[in-house]
């Protein structure tokens, strides 16, 4: 049996900054602009080469060697995949690790292997279906096999084809894992973790530069749920990123009131690049208003995002942090995102195993 699970990806060293912004700019779906791809390839370009140096200054501040612990991240969660699946079905299974900016990029895998089925089983880690993720990562496995990921191979689709619900190629095929945000077992697993973090019961070396604390009167602690932003431009395409969002937050709220949850939750936007219309409220106006209409202590939970890297140690853990403070917001705490988190992993493992069925 093969499992390959896939994210946007990271530079794992210096040295893979500039390939992993070329393949996150030249992507049409990522890099979406209302100009001839000819044009719009050049600009990508341009615009990869000159943020290099700046976001190599990012990731060196990060201390993970100058690069992303994404990728790590990322293996971490394979390798509890392959002993979960391996325990729950009795049978031997190759977990691969891809990316589709950076390296090891899905782009080198053969097209054989790249062909979803009972068998080999795909995985992409993006819960909330968006064309800047998920469709992005299905048309590339098209453009190398000639078959979307999620079609009956009988009846190849090669269009932008999506569901009412937000899967990519809606058919009969097998092993393409299209989003997974409204599943009751992932919620369940992601208010388990809140309630861990609050209740000072996660494991230490499980994540990444997190320091357990005792929250107290946690049941009271209002929730900010910060997602990765999007230009308004893909939801006027028919993106339903957004609403999978804000979908997904109601579900978490009302799973962590079943246990005992009284506080406030709020939504925002993180991560907005360049003066274009982005999905809102922007985290950053959020905490100021928060702050100043009085709000003294806020946690915060990465709801996009399924490993730790830049937008949440960075952006959550130190540059969000600082901009509470400074609206009057005195309690500020950043819960990690899933990673290896036990009941996440269990999710994940039940879904493949599901998949494989059929």
């Amino acid at each position: 049996m093969k499992l390959t699970i896939i994210n946007l990806g990271g530079p794992r060293n210096t040295e893979e900054i500039l390939k992993f912004l070329l393949d996150l700019f030249r992507d049409p779906f990522v890099f979406d602009l209302p100009i001839p791809e000819f044009f719009r390839y050049r600009l990508a370009t341009r615009i990869a080469t000159k943020r290099a140096p700046v976001v190599a200054d990012s990731y060196k501040a990060m201390g993970f060697g100058g690069g992303s612990p994404l990728y790590s991240e990322t293996v971490k969660q394979a390798e509890a995949l392959k002993s979960l699946l391996e325990k729950k079905t009795q049978k031997t299974w190759e977990v691969r690790t891809m990316m589709t900016c950076g390296e090891p990029n899905i782009r080198n895998l053969k097209p054989e292997d790249l062909i979803p089925s009972k068998e080999n089983i795909f995985l992409p880690l993006f819960p909330q279906y968006s064309r800047s993720t998920t469709m992005s990562l299905a048309k590339i496995m098209e453009s190398i096999t000639g078959f979307c990921p999620g079609s009956d191979l009988e009846k190849p689709c090669k269009k932008e084809c999506r569901s009412r619900e937000g899967k990519f190629c809606p058919g009969k095929g097998y092993g393409w894992i299209s989003s997974f945000s409204d599943d009751p077992e992932f919620i369940k697993s992601i208010s388990d973790l809140i309630i861990h973090f609050f209740l000072n019961q996660l494991d230490k070396d499980t994540f990444i530069n997190y320091s357990p604390t005792e929250i107290k009167d946690w049941e009271t602690i209002p929730i900010l749920f910060s997602a990765h932003g999007i230009p308004m431009r893909l939801i006027k395409k028919g993106d339903i990123y957004q609403k999978s969002i804000e979908d997904n937050a109601e579900s978490i709220t009302s799973a962590l009131r079943s246990r005992g949850y009284k506080g406030q939750t709020f939504l925002s936007y993180q991560s907005r690049v360049g003066p274009g219309k982005w999905t809102s409220p922007n985290t950053i106006d959020k905490l100021k208003e928060l702050g100043q209409s009085g709000i003294k202590r806020i946690a915060i939970y990465p709801i996009s995002f399924v490993s730790d890297h830049l937008e949440t140690l960075i952006e959550i853990g130190e540059e969000l942090k600082e901009i509470a403070r400074e609206s009057g917001i005195t309690e500020y705490h950043r819960i990690p995102a899933p990673g290896s988190f036990p009941a996440f992993i269990d999710f994940l493992a039940n879904l493949v195993i599901k998949h494989s069925e059929g």
